[in-house]
């Protein structure tokens, strides 16, 4: 055990934000604490960290344990370049190494037992030089430097000329190379792209000392993580095992308890029932038992209502028109900023039902594509055509159709007149406004607020095409779940810009990646697109005369192969080999959603069943020969066609 938290409690004023947490970790394991906004996730790390003091409890480290944190908010204003400012981190290197050149120096005017001391030193220093990979520091700064997204050219920039993003990439990469026993991370994805993302996940996989995270990254903590911390109404849960591991057994923790409190719930109804009876027949003897029943009904230590979310807040979208086949298609669309030439001769064609998650590095113009789209940006060159009867709905970060003055009720009552008081509460509610919050006037609120009030304005609205830029920034877990089962049920068309790839997997029926000023296609989710990135990206792109795409290469420095040499390779697959290909990956696409579809469908039959053998072991339908009968005609229909179902399965799987 390197670190352990042993009942921390801690509150402000009458609110109790941790109600005794109990945890440790060891040496190499990498932990994931997880929870809804304001659950009190980064005050335990202040707690653990010594910088806030908890009201009972303690903190136990091991001795001579260094921790390394990186916080959400750091003021970065350093006076050196990129390179200088992550040499710091190896500074005692760079004095051990200039020490040993001294001794070095030394050693050619010294002789006999002056000789000798000063060779003891060196080889003493020399092994400790050796064992913290002296000689591979400035290889492992440059590998830091590459995997965070910096290009060489870079490395002689001021730092004071960086975006606050790159400063948090900084302080990021100088933390990982100070390498100390346990690092501690609060949200440290949120400034990297999905390279940077990806790059990140394998050094804190493969890092030696422990590992702290706080994260809304469901994907990054899958990856990363070998424990999660779930902090809930102030208590705490540890699961041992990654976010998928949690989620099934959180999940199945709550089924539990549902089940534990609807039997109990049973049995205390049934037992009233009893002494209501007893005591009805107003005899001495029955009284006296009605009273003993109740007595033991006392005693009974009742089973509180497990929280789950509410039904109201799970958000239903529904076009109100359905759109034509064709809902849009774009053809030779160019745009540049000056000499920066972002893409040319793009094409893009969506059809009704795709849910399609536009992806791509940082600075590549994904987000300048979905506004020309959505006919928020004039296009240099290029058309783009709405299909019949399509209804578009456009969310980006600027939320301009807000007004300022108006409260956040007012502003969604206004918009949609027809929904109740307890609907649009339970909508705002599901964007984590609530209480006296939707109140507040709209200009006080923060970017990010103001953000998740434009989103909930969209997810009512009467729009079958959605376009929306970053929708998952600013939701906390429980949030984008609600968002996800909304999109994945929506049978309207969405398009999306997404750094989100958990959130890509459970919604994308198809990935458009923006590279090297080309779009190439992946049929299937985020899964499917990291299987077959680099083969479906050369092969669509191989003979494109405007994919700057020369040679690609990966974080880690390799070559992968360059076009034009996958080319020549394959000399064979020419325009019409192309065209076959194009059409299997229509076909490919059109196989996934049917399988999605079928996956629902079997989804929905197995929770009625369990729903119905719940109803079939209720004690209360025991003697109820016609629901009975009526269940049991339905459990075998479900199972009849449950097998057929998995049949089908087994001939996609």
């Amino acid at each position: 055990m390197i670190l352990a938290c042993q009942n921390i409690s801690k509150s402000f004023g009458d609110v109790e934000i941790l109600k005794s947490i109990n945890f440790h970790i060891e040496e190499h394991d990498k932990l994931a604490i997880v929870g809804v906004n304001g659950a009190g996730k980064t005050t335990l790390l202040r707690i653990i960290l010594g910088e806030e003091e908890p009201d009972s409890g303690s903190v136990v480290r091991a001795r001579e344990i260094r921790l390394g944190y990186l916080s959400q908010h750091q003021d970065i204003s350093f006076d050196n370049t990129v390179y200088q400012e992550m040499e710091q981190a190896k500074q005692y290197l760079i004095d051990m190494e200039r020490r040993l050149r001294e001794l070095e120096a030394d050693m050619k005017h010294a002789e006999g037992d002056e000789l000798e001391k000063i060779l003891e030193t060196y080889n003493r220093l020399s092994t400790r030089y050796d064992h913290e990979n002296g000689y591979a520091y400035e290889s492992e700064i440059t590998g830091v430097l590459k995997g965070l997204g910096f290009a060489e050219s870079d490395y002689n920039r001021d730092i004071n000329s960086l975006s606050g993003g790159q400063k948090m990439r900084i302080a990021l990469g100088r933390l990982l190379l100070s390498r100390p026993d346990v690092i501690i991370l609060d949200e440290p994805t949120n400034h990297l792209d999905m390279s940077s993302i990806t790059w990140l996940e394998g050094f804190l996989a493969g890092y030696p000392g422990a590992v702290i995270v706080v994260s809304h990254d469901r994907y990054f903590i899958d990856r990363v993580s070998n424990q999660i911390l779930e902090i809930e109404h102030g208590k705490s849960t540890l699961y041992r095992g990654n976010y998928s591991f949690y989620r099934e057994q959180h999940e199945k923790k709550r089924q539990d308890e549902m089940k534990a409190y609807l039997n109990q719930q049973a049995e205390i109804a049934h037992e009233e029932d009893v002494i209501r009876k007893l005591k009805q027949f107003n005899r001495e003897k029955s009284i006296k038992r009605a009273e003993s029943r109740e007595k033991m009904l006392d005693r009974i230590e009742r089973i509180e209502r497990p929280e789950e979310l509410r039904a109201e807040m799970r958000l239903t979208l529904t076009p109100v028109t359905e759109s034509g086949e064709d809902v849009l298609f774009a053809e030779h669309l160019k745009k540049s900023y000056g000499e920066n030439l972002l893409f040319q001769e793009l094409g893009i064609d969506i059809k009704r039902g795709e849910h399609v998650a536009l992806i791509g590095g940082n600075g590549t113009g994904k987000t300048t594509l979905l506004k020309i789209l959505a006919r928020k940006l004039a296009k240099d060159a290029g058309t783009v055509t709405l299909g019949a009867r399509v209804r578009m709905g456009y969310f980006d970060q600027e939320n301009q159709d807000l007004d300022p003055e108006k409260t956040l009720f007012d502003e969604m009552s206004d918009a949609f007149p027809e929904m109740t008081n307890t609907r649009i509460r339970n909508v705002l509610a599901a964007f984590l406004f609530t209480r006296d919050k939707v109140f507040q006037k709209i200009g006080d609120l923060s970017g990010g607020e103001r953000g998740r009030l434009s989103l909930a304005k969209l997810m009512l609205s009467p729009a079958n095409l959605l376009l929306l830029d970053e929708p998952t920034n600013h939701l906390d877990i429980q949030s984008k779940e609600i968002l996800e089962d909304a999109i994945r049920d929506y049978t309207g068309t969405v398009l999306y810009v997404s750094h989100d790839r958990y959130f890509i997997n459970r919604t994308a029926s198809r990935i458009l990646e923006l590279r090297h000023k080309v779009l190439t296609n992946y049929p299937g989710n985020y899964d499917d697109y990291e299987e077959n990135r680099e083969r479906l990206f050369l092969l669509q792109n191989a003979d494109n005369p405007y994919a700057d795409t020369a040679e690609t290469t990966t974080r880690s420095g390799f070559s992968i192969v360059s076009t034009e040499a996958y080319a020549k390779e394959n000399a064979g697959s020419n325009k019409e080999e192309y065209l076959k290909r194009k059409e299997l990956y229509a076909q490919e696409r059109k196989r996934a959603s049917d399988k999605r579809k079928l996956e629902k469908k079997i989804a929905a039959a197995e929770t009625e069943l369990e729903e119905i053998e719940y109803k079939i072991s209720l004690p209360e339908n025991g003697t109820n020969a016609e629901l009975l009968t009526e269940l049991t005609f339905r459990q075998q229909e479900l199972e009849e066609q449950l097998l057929e179902w998995y049949e089908e399965m087994e001939e996609y799987s």
